[in-house]
Protein backbone atom coordinates (compact mmCIF):
# COMPACT_ATOMS: atom_id res chain seq x y z
CA UNK A 1 0.00 0.00 0.00
CA UNK A 2 3.12 2.59 0.70
CA UNK A 3 4.60 1.81 -2.63
CA UNK A 4 1.56 2.45 -4.29
CA UNK A 5 0.50 5.94 -2.21
CA UNK A 6 4.17 6.94 -3.28
CA UNK A 7 4.11 5.95 -6.57
CA UNK A 8 0.41 7.67 -6.96
CA UNK A 9 2.11 10.86 -5.36
CA UNK A 10 4.48 11.46 -8.05
CA UNK A 11 2.69 12.94 -10.90
CA UNK A 12 1.21 15.50 -8.63
CA UNK A 13 4.89 16.14 -7.31
CA UNK A 14 5.84 16.35 -11.16
CA UNK A 15 3.26 19.13 -11.63
CA UNK A 16 4.22 20.73 -9.12
CA UNK A 17 7.72 21.16 -10.02
CA UNK A 18 6.62 21.88 -13.30
CA UNK A 19 4.69 24.92 -12.85
CA UNK A 20 7.43 25.90 -9.82
CA UNK A 21 9.94 26.20 -12.13
CA UNK A 22 8.03 26.61 -15.51
CA UNK A 23 5.03 29.30 -15.00
CA UNK A 24 2.45 29.30 -17.04
CA UNK A 25 1.50 32.19 -19.73
CA UNK A 26 -1.86 32.60 -21.68
CA UNK A 27 -1.80 31.79 -25.13
CA UNK A 28 -4.70 31.06 -28.19
CA UNK A 29 -4.00 27.62 -29.09
CA UNK A 30 -5.75 26.62 -32.55
CA UNK A 31 -6.28 23.07 -31.86
CA UNK A 32 -8.10 22.24 -35.27
CA UNK A 33 -8.20 24.85 -38.39
CA UNK A 34 -11.75 26.01 -39.20
CA UNK A 35 -13.60 29.06 -40.55
CA UNK A 36 -13.20 32.12 -38.67
CA UNK A 37 -17.03 32.61 -37.98
CA UNK A 38 -16.36 29.20 -35.46
CA UNK A 39 -13.95 31.41 -33.18
CA UNK A 40 -11.42 28.33 -33.69
CA UNK A 41 -8.81 30.16 -31.38
CA UNK A 42 -9.18 28.77 -27.92
CA UNK A 43 -7.20 30.97 -24.56
CA UNK A 44 -5.59 28.13 -22.76
CA UNK A 45 -2.45 28.21 -19.85
CA UNK A 46 0.64 26.91 -21.62
CA UNK A 47 4.46 26.35 -20.14
CA UNK A 48 6.50 29.44 -20.71
CA UNK A 49 9.26 28.75 -23.23
CA UNK A 50 12.88 27.90 -22.36
CA UNK A 51 15.59 29.22 -24.19
CA UNK A 52 18.10 26.98 -25.72
CA UNK A 53 21.22 27.44 -26.93
CA UNK A 54 21.68 30.69 -29.01
CA UNK A 55 17.81 31.32 -28.08
CA UNK A 56 15.79 33.95 -26.33
CA UNK A 57 12.45 34.24 -24.70
CA UNK A 58 10.67 37.22 -25.87
CA UNK A 59 7.79 38.67 -23.67
CA UNK A 60 5.48 39.97 -26.48
CA UNK A 61 3.94 43.31 -25.93
CA UNK A 62 2.10 43.37 -29.26
CA UNK A 63 1.61 40.88 -32.10
CA UNK A 64 0.25 42.13 -36.00
CA UNK A 65 -2.72 39.87 -37.53
CA UNK A 66 -2.01 38.49 -41.08
CA UNK A 67 -3.90 37.22 -43.59
CA UNK A 68 -1.42 34.28 -43.67
CA UNK A 69 -2.87 33.80 -40.07
CA UNK A 70 -6.29 33.47 -41.15
CA UNK A 71 -5.04 31.16 -44.00
CA UNK A 72 -3.64 29.21 -41.20
CA UNK A 73 -6.43 28.82 -38.99
CA UNK A 74 -9.14 28.22 -41.58
CA UNK A 75 -6.71 24.86 -43.09
CA UNK A 76 -5.74 26.59 -46.10
CA UNK A 77 -2.40 26.12 -45.88
CA UNK A 78 -1.22 22.77 -44.99
CA UNK A 79 -0.23 22.71 -40.98
CA UNK A 80 2.58 21.03 -40.21
CA UNK A 81 1.58 20.54 -36.89
CA UNK A 82 -0.86 21.02 -34.07
CA UNK A 83 -2.19 22.37 -31.92
CA UNK A 84 0.12 25.43 -32.85
CA UNK A 85 -0.24 29.12 -31.23
CA UNK A 86 -0.68 31.91 -34.79
CA UNK A 87 1.02 34.90 -35.15
CA UNK A 88 3.97 36.47 -36.75
CA UNK A 89 4.33 39.90 -36.48
CA UNK A 90 5.82 40.21 -33.17
CA UNK A 91 7.30 42.92 -30.83
CA UNK A 92 8.31 42.63 -27.27
CA UNK A 93 11.05 42.89 -25.21
CA UNK A 94 13.87 39.96 -24.37
CA UNK A 95 13.41 38.36 -21.33
CA UNK A 96 15.77 35.46 -21.07
CA UNK A 97 19.21 34.30 -22.94
CA UNK A 98 19.85 30.68 -23.88
CA UNK A 99 23.50 29.58 -23.47
CA UNK A 100 25.67 31.36 -25.99
CA UNK A 101 23.15 34.23 -26.88
CA UNK A 102 25.30 37.27 -27.10
CA UNK A 103 23.96 39.75 -29.63
CA UNK A 104 20.99 40.81 -27.92
CA UNK A 105 20.66 41.37 -23.84
CA UNK A 106 17.74 41.26 -21.54
CA UNK A 107 15.16 44.61 -22.23
CA UNK A 108 15.73 44.96 -25.68
CA UNK A 109 13.05 45.83 -27.62
CA UNK A 110 13.01 43.47 -30.99
CA UNK A 111 10.22 42.27 -33.56
CA UNK A 112 10.20 38.48 -34.93
CA UNK A 113 8.71 37.99 -38.36
CA UNK A 114 7.49 35.29 -40.43
CA UNK A 115 11.01 33.43 -41.22
CA UNK A 116 11.71 31.48 -37.82
CA UNK A 117 14.36 29.83 -38.67
CA UNK A 118 17.15 28.45 -42.03
CA UNK A 119 19.58 26.09 -42.58
CA UNK A 120 22.38 28.14 -44.13
CA UNK A 121 23.85 25.68 -45.72
CA UNK A 122 21.52 24.53 -48.74
CA UNK A 123 21.79 26.38 -52.22
CA UNK A 124 19.53 28.70 -51.90
CA UNK A 125 20.35 29.73 -48.30
CA UNK A 126 24.07 29.79 -49.87
CA UNK A 127 22.91 31.96 -52.86
CA UNK A 128 21.35 34.20 -50.28
CA UNK A 129 17.80 33.42 -51.26
CA UNK A 130 17.13 31.75 -47.53
CA UNK A 131 13.31 33.11 -48.07
CA UNK A 132 13.25 29.99 -50.42
CA UNK A 133 15.79 27.54 -47.84
CA UNK A 134 14.71 23.83 -48.20
CA UNK A 135 14.12 23.44 -44.44
CA UNK A 136 13.20 26.48 -43.41
CA UNK A 137 10.86 27.05 -40.20
CA UNK A 138 8.41 29.35 -40.12
CA UNK A 139 6.81 31.45 -37.10
CA UNK A 140 3.11 30.50 -36.25
CA UNK A 141 3.36 27.58 -38.32
CA UNK A 142 6.13 25.51 -37.84
CA UNK A 143 6.69 27.06 -33.88
CA UNK A 144 4.46 28.84 -31.57
CA UNK A 145 3.99 32.20 -32.79
CA UNK A 146 2.92 35.53 -30.86
CA UNK A 147 -0.93 34.74 -30.07
CA UNK A 148 0.78 34.27 -26.67
CA UNK A 149 2.71 36.34 -23.62
CA UNK A 150 5.99 34.81 -24.52
CA UNK A 151 7.95 33.12 -27.04
CA UNK A 152 11.16 31.92 -28.12
CA UNK A 153 13.16 32.05 -31.40
CA UNK A 154 17.12 31.82 -32.37
CA UNK A 155 18.66 35.55 -31.49
CA UNK A 156 19.53 35.70 -35.31
CA UNK A 157 16.02 35.93 -36.60
CA UNK A 158 14.74 38.63 -33.55
CA UNK A 159 15.55 42.24 -35.17
CA UNK A 160 16.25 45.19 -32.94
CA UNK A 161 13.52 47.81 -34.04
CA UNK A 162 13.75 51.93 -35.07
CA UNK A 163 12.67 53.60 -31.66
CA UNK A 164 10.50 56.02 -33.82
CA UNK A 165 7.86 53.45 -33.82
CA UNK A 166 5.34 52.36 -31.07
CA UNK A 167 5.29 48.92 -30.78
CA UNK A 168 1.77 48.55 -32.12
CA UNK A 169 3.19 50.82 -35.30
CA UNK A 170 5.81 48.60 -35.76
CA UNK A 171 4.25 45.24 -35.40
CA UNK A 172 2.80 45.80 -38.78
CA UNK A 173 6.07 46.33 -40.21
CA UNK A 174 7.26 42.80 -39.92
CA UNK A 175 5.30 41.19 -42.33
CA UNK A 176 2.85 43.43 -44.11
CA UNK A 177 5.24 45.87 -44.68
CA UNK A 178 8.38 42.90 -45.52
CA UNK A 179 6.51 40.88 -47.71
CA UNK A 180 5.43 44.49 -48.95
CA UNK A 181 8.39 46.12 -49.94
CA UNK A 182 9.67 42.23 -51.14
CA UNK A 183 7.22 42.71 -53.91
CA UNK A 184 7.91 46.07 -54.50
CA UNK A 185 11.08 45.01 -55.56
CA UNK A 186 10.04 42.37 -57.29
CA UNK A 187 7.74 44.33 -59.82
CA UNK A 188 10.78 45.98 -61.14
CA UNK A 189 8.61 49.50 -60.48
CA UNK A 190 10.98 52.13 -60.87
CA UNK A 191 11.09 55.73 -59.52
CA UNK A 192 8.62 57.75 -61.10
CA UNK A 193 6.76 55.17 -63.16
CA UNK A 194 2.87 53.99 -62.29
CA UNK A 195 1.74 51.20 -59.77
CA UNK A 196 -0.89 49.53 -59.44
CA UNK A 197 -1.90 47.51 -55.74
CA UNK A 198 -4.97 45.44 -56.47
CA UNK A 199 -6.82 44.71 -52.51
CA UNK A 200 -5.77 47.20 -50.17
CA UNK A 201 -5.44 45.80 -46.86
CA UNK A 202 -2.28 45.89 -44.19
CA UNK A 203 0.32 45.61 -46.75
CA UNK A 204 -0.74 47.98 -49.40
CA UNK A 205 -1.40 50.93 -47.18
CA UNK A 206 2.32 50.49 -46.65
CA UNK A 207 3.55 50.07 -50.07
CA UNK A 208 1.69 52.95 -51.12
CA UNK A 209 3.54 55.03 -49.03
CA UNK A 210 7.01 53.64 -50.33
CA UNK A 211 6.19 54.30 -53.87
CA UNK A 212 4.62 57.70 -53.11
CA UNK A 213 8.22 58.39 -51.41
CA UNK A 214 10.09 57.19 -54.72
CA UNK A 215 8.09 59.10 -57.26
CA UNK A 216 5.43 56.77 -58.20
CA UNK A 217 1.67 57.22 -59.35
CA UNK A 218 -0.22 54.55 -57.37
CA UNK A 219 -3.80 53.03 -58.42
CA UNK A 220 -5.61 51.32 -56.27
CA UNK A 221 -7.91 48.79 -57.05
CA UNK A 222 -10.60 47.64 -54.17
CA UNK A 223 -14.02 47.05 -53.39
CA UNK A 224 -14.19 48.51 -50.15
CA UNK A 225 -15.36 52.18 -49.28
CA UNK A 226 -13.39 52.45 -46.13
CA UNK A 227 -9.84 51.37 -47.83
CA UNK A 228 -10.82 53.65 -50.77
CA UNK A 229 -11.24 56.33 -48.49
CA UNK A 230 -7.66 55.72 -47.19
CA UNK A 231 -5.90 54.90 -50.08
CA UNK A 232 -7.21 58.47 -51.18
CA UNK A 233 -6.06 59.95 -47.47
CA UNK A 234 -2.18 57.75 -48.81
CA UNK A 235 -2.03 60.33 -52.06
CA UNK A 236 -3.36 57.65 -54.43
CA UNK A 237 -3.72 58.56 -57.83
CA UNK A 238 -6.68 56.54 -58.75
CA UNK A 239 -9.11 54.33 -56.70
CA UNK A 240 -11.44 52.13 -58.34
CA UNK A 241 -12.55 48.25 -58.59
CA UNK A 242 -10.64 45.86 -59.81
CA UNK A 243 -12.56 45.69 -63.05
CA UNK A 244 -11.74 49.57 -63.67
CA UNK A 245 -9.33 50.37 -66.35
CA UNK A 246 -6.36 52.45 -64.86
CA UNK A 247 -5.88 55.92 -66.63
CA UNK A 248 -3.07 55.12 -68.63
CA UNK A 249 -1.38 51.67 -68.68
CA UNK A 250 0.37 50.33 -65.18
CA UNK A 251 4.10 50.32 -65.46
CA UNK A 252 3.91 47.52 -62.56
CA UNK A 253 1.43 46.01 -60.17
CA UNK A 254 1.21 43.79 -57.06
CA UNK A 255 -1.60 41.58 -55.90
CA UNK A 256 -2.49 41.40 -52.51
CA UNK A 257 -5.49 40.05 -52.53
CA UNK A 258 -5.79 36.65 -52.49
CA UNK A 259 -7.99 36.40 -55.72
CA UNK A 260 -6.81 34.58 -58.55
CA UNK A 261 -9.81 35.89 -60.42
CA UNK A 262 -8.18 39.05 -60.23
CA UNK A 263 -4.92 38.24 -61.98
CA UNK A 264 -6.43 38.76 -65.52
CA UNK A 265 -7.84 42.34 -64.81
CA UNK A 266 -4.21 43.23 -63.81
CA UNK A 267 -2.73 41.39 -66.77
CA UNK A 268 -4.79 43.38 -68.85
CA UNK A 269 -3.97 47.22 -67.27
CA UNK A 270 -0.40 46.10 -67.32
CA UNK A 271 1.25 48.21 -70.32
CA UNK A 272 3.85 45.54 -72.14
CA UNK A 273 7.06 44.46 -70.55
CA UNK A 274 5.39 44.87 -67.32
CA UNK A 275 5.38 43.07 -64.15
CA UNK A 276 2.30 41.22 -62.18
CA UNK A 277 3.86 40.32 -58.88
CA UNK A 278 1.14 37.86 -56.27
CA UNK A 279 2.05 39.03 -53.05
CA UNK A 280 0.06 35.80 -51.19
CA UNK A 281 1.30 33.02 -49.80
CA UNK A 282 -1.53 31.15 -51.24
CA UNK A 283 -4.59 32.14 -53.48
CA UNK A 284 -7.83 30.98 -55.05
CA UNK A 285 -7.56 28.86 -58.40
CA UNK A 286 -6.21 31.50 -61.66
CA UNK A 287 -8.40 31.48 -64.19
CA UNK A 288 -7.63 30.44 -67.70
CA UNK A 289 -5.74 33.23 -69.57
CA UNK A 290 -5.80 34.07 -73.11
CA UNK A 291 -2.32 33.75 -74.15
CA UNK A 292 -2.91 37.89 -75.81
CA UNK A 293 -3.06 38.60 -71.97
CA UNK A 294 0.26 37.48 -71.02
CA UNK A 295 1.68 38.30 -74.71
CA UNK A 296 3.86 41.18 -75.16
CA UNK A 297 6.89 40.38 -72.68
CA UNK A 298 4.19 40.92 -69.55
CA UNK A 299 5.70 39.01 -66.91
CA UNK A 300 3.14 37.28 -63.75
CA UNK A 301 5.47 35.93 -60.51
CA UNK A 302 4.73 34.97 -56.90
CA UNK A 303 6.76 36.24 -54.31
CA UNK A 304 7.56 33.70 -52.09
CA UNK A 305 8.19 34.86 -47.95
CA UNK A 306 11.54 36.96 -47.05
CA UNK A 307 14.89 37.19 -45.93
CA UNK A 308 16.87 38.33 -42.94
CA UNK A 309 17.95 40.91 -45.55
CA UNK A 310 14.82 42.50 -46.60
CA UNK A 311 13.65 42.72 -43.15
CA UNK A 312 16.94 45.08 -42.26
CA UNK A 313 16.54 46.76 -44.96
CA UNK A 314 12.67 47.69 -44.84
CA UNK A 315 13.08 48.36 -41.30
CA UNK A 316 15.58 51.48 -42.29
CA UNK A 317 13.63 52.31 -44.66
CA UNK A 318 10.26 52.34 -43.01
CA UNK A 319 12.05 54.82 -40.05
CA UNK A 320 13.65 57.10 -42.78
CA UNK A 321 10.45 57.70 -44.49
CA UNK A 322 8.47 57.51 -42.22
CA UNK A 323 6.10 55.48 -43.34
CA UNK A 324 2.84 55.74 -40.71
CA UNK A 325 1.20 52.22 -39.81
CA UNK A 326 -2.87 52.48 -39.37
CA UNK A 327 -3.94 50.55 -37.07
CA UNK A 328 -6.86 48.83 -34.84
CA UNK A 329 -6.20 47.08 -31.92
CA UNK A 330 -7.51 44.37 -30.25
CA UNK A 331 -6.95 42.34 -26.47
CA UNK A 332 -4.82 39.34 -27.19
CA UNK A 333 -8.35 37.61 -26.04
CA UNK A 334 -10.11 38.86 -29.20
CA UNK A 335 -8.50 37.35 -31.85
CA UNK A 336 -10.88 35.66 -33.07
CA UNK A 337 -12.98 39.00 -33.64
CA UNK A 338 -9.38 40.26 -34.88
CA UNK A 339 -9.36 37.58 -37.81
CA UNK A 340 -13.35 37.81 -38.52
CA UNK A 341 -13.25 41.40 -39.36
CA UNK A 342 -10.04 41.10 -41.54
CA UNK A 343 -11.66 38.15 -43.29
CA UNK A 344 -14.34 40.46 -44.03
CA UNK A 345 -12.60 43.76 -45.18
CA UNK A 346 -13.43 45.76 -41.80
CA UNK A 347 -9.96 46.18 -40.86
CA UNK A 348 -8.91 49.79 -41.49
CA UNK A 349 -5.30 49.26 -42.10
CA UNK A 350 -3.81 46.31 -39.63
CA UNK A 351 -5.31 44.94 -36.96
CA UNK A 352 -2.95 44.64 -33.74
CA UNK A 353 -3.54 42.62 -30.71
CA UNK A 354 -2.12 43.93 -27.32
CA UNK A 355 -1.20 42.00 -24.36
CA UNK A 356 -0.85 43.09 -20.61
CA UNK A 357 2.94 44.16 -19.99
Amino acid sequence: MRRAIRFAARPFLFQVIVRRYNPLMRALLLDKPGPAESSPLHLRNLPEPIPGPGEVVVHVHCCGVCHTDLHIIEGDLALPQLPIVPGHQIVGAVSALGAGARQLKEGDRVGIPWLFSTCGTCRFCVAASENLCETARFTGLHSNGGYAEKVVVRESFAHPLPMNFTDESAAPLLCAGVIGYRSYRLSQIRPGERLGLYGFGASAHLVLQLARQHGCEVDVFTRTPAHQDLARQLGATFVGRAEDSPPSPLDAAILFAPAGALVPHALRALRKGGTLALAGITMSTIPALEYATLYHERVLRSVANSTRQDVREFLELAASIPITTEVQLFPLEDANLALLDMKHSRIRGAAVLTLER
